[in-house]
């Protein structure tokens, strides 16, 4: 399914962001979607992703406490919410659809094949 992410952008270091991720359809194949990172020089990881039927969410250790992630079903949105923000967030943020755990954990992605949203944190 087609996904549009938005709500990057710069802020300084304890600032926040909102980032939406816009599905045009029907997960079909998936019952997860998942926001993924990816600074320069460094692999793509998994920062945050939930279960689109209950909400059953998963976090990163290192944004636990500082990230939330939610769902607007009748929007068909996903979101994330990043509090105090610190220069190692800085990233492209990705939106994927996924086949995730129990835990909510995305285990296998579906690439989106989309540019993503930048996320630059200022020290």
């Amino acid at each position: 399914v087609p996904v549009v992410e938005s709500g990057g952008g710069l802020v300084q270091a304890g600032g926040s962001l909102r980032l939406s991720c816009a599905l045009s359809g029907s997960t079909l194949h998936s019952n997860g979607l998942g926001w993924y990172r990816q600074a320069p020089g460094k692999q793509r990881e998994l920062v945050a992703s939930i279960i689109m039927v209950d909400g059953n969410a998963y976090l990163e250790d290192s944004v636990k406490g500082r990230f939330t992630i939610s769902r607007d079903e009748t929007k068909n949105t996903m979101y994330l919410q990043m509090n105090n923000l610190k220069p190692e967030d800085t990233a492209v943020y990705y939106c994927n659809e996924c086949i995730a755990n129990t835990h909510a954990q995305c285990i296998v992605p579906f690439a989106s094949g989309t540019q993503g949203t930048q996320v630059t944190v200022s020290s």
